[in-house]
C-alpha cells in the first residue's frame, strides 16, 4: 500500500470508530510511525510501504480504534505553541486550557509575580506561564508524584527545570507564603457521570478527572482556603465545568472574594472564573 493508501483506509476506520478528527488522526499517526513530520506526507503519496513499516503502525491504529487518547499514541501534545510530553501519569492537556493562559497574560502581574499552579499535572499551564513572564517567581503542586515526575520532565524539556518549585501537595497544604496569582485547573466532574465520559477522556487518571459527588468540591475547597495565600489585590484564577460557573461565582461572593469575573473558552461556554480577595 501506498502512504495515500493507507492514509485513506485508516481515515475510512476511524470514521467507522467515530473518532473525531479522522483525517487529522491517521495523518499524526502515519507521520510518527514513519519518524516523519505531518507536512512531509504529503510529499510521499506515492511511496509504497513495506510490511515492517505497516506492522507497528497497525497497532497504534487499533490502539486509537479502542479510543485511547492520541496524545498518549505520539507521546506529546501541543499547548499554546509549545510541544509537552504526555501520558496516562497526568490528565491530556485540553484546548480550552490554552484560552485560560491566554486570560492569565493580560492580567497586570507584577514582572517578579509570585504564581503558583495547584494540580499542575502535567506542567503545562506552569510552563506555559513561565514563558510570559521570564522574571516571575514560579510554584507548582499536585498530590500525584505521578504528575510531578511528568511536569519535571516537561521543565527538563523546555530547559528551565530549575526555575520551577515542584511540590508534592493536597492542595494549598504546606503552601508557605502568599502569591499575586493562584491559578488551578482541577478536577471537576461528578463521580455520577464517568459513564458518560468519551473513551479518550476514560484514559486520564481518575484522580484528576472527579472532584466529588458534585463534581466541584475541590474548587470550593480551594477557594476556602486561598484568601490566606494571595497578596493584596493577588487573583485567584479557576477552569470550571460547563454548567459550574454560576454556582461558583456565588460560593466566591460567599468568601468575601471581589471583582468576580467570568470568561467564555473557545467554543464560547462560561468556563474560567476570576476574583481576588482582600
Amino acid at each position: 500500500m501506498t502512504v495515500l493508501e493507507v492514509l485513506q483506509s485508516t481515515t475510512a476506520y476511524f470514521k467507522k470508530r467515530a473518532i473525531e478528527s479522522p483525517r487529522l488522526n491517521a495523518e499524526h499517526l502515519v507521520a510518527h510511525s514513519l519518524g516523519k513530520k505531518r507536512i512531509e506526507l504529503y510529499l510521499d503519496f506515492e511511496r509504497a510501504l513495506a510490511e515492517p513499516e505497516l506492522v507497528p503502525l497497525r497497532e497504534l491504529v487499533r490502539r486509537r480504534g479502542q479510543g485511547e487518547p492520541l496524545q498518549h499514541l505520539l507521546g506529546t501534545v501541543e499547548f499554546a505553541s509549545h510541544v509537552f510530553v504526555s501520558d496516562k501519569r497526568a490528565l491530556v492537556p485540553r484546548p480550552g486550557t490554552e484560552q485560560l493562559v491566554e486570560y492569565i497574560a493580560d492580567l497586570p502581574l507584577p514582572q517578579s509575580a509570585r504564581i503558583l499552579d495547584v494540580g499542575t499535572g502535567s506542567g503545562v499551564i506552569i510552563l506555559s506561564l513561565a514563558a510570559r513572564f521570564p522574571e516571575a517567581d514560579l510554584h507548582a503542586a499536585d498530590i500525584s508524584e505521578e504528575a510531578l515526575a511528568l511536569a519535571r520532565e516537561n521543565a527538563e524539556r523546555f530547559g528551565i527545570p530549575d526555575r520551577i518549585h515542584f511540590s508534592q501537595n493536597y492542595l494549598l497544604e504546606g503552601i508557605e507564603g502568599a502569591f499575586d496569582l493562584i491559578v488551578a485547573n482541577l478536577p471537576y466532574v461528578a463521580a455520577t457521570e464517568a459513564a458518560e465520559l468519551a473513551p479518550e477522556v476514560q484514559h486520564d487518571p481518575a484522580i484528576a478527572l472527579f472532584g466529588g459527588p458534585t463534581g466541584d468540591e475541590l474548587i470550593r475547597e480551594l477557594i476556602a482556603a486561598a484568601p490566606p495565600h494571595l497578596t493584596g489585590g493577588g487573583t485567584l484564577a479557576l477552569e470550571l465545568g460547563h454548567d459550574q460557573v454560576e454556582g461558583l461565582s456565588a460560593f466566591l461572593a460567599a468568601q468575601n472574594y471581589h471583582d468576580i469575573i467570568s470568561k467564555k473558552d473557545y467554543a464560547g461556554s462560561a468556563r474560567f472564573l476570576f476574583a481576588q480577595h482582600g
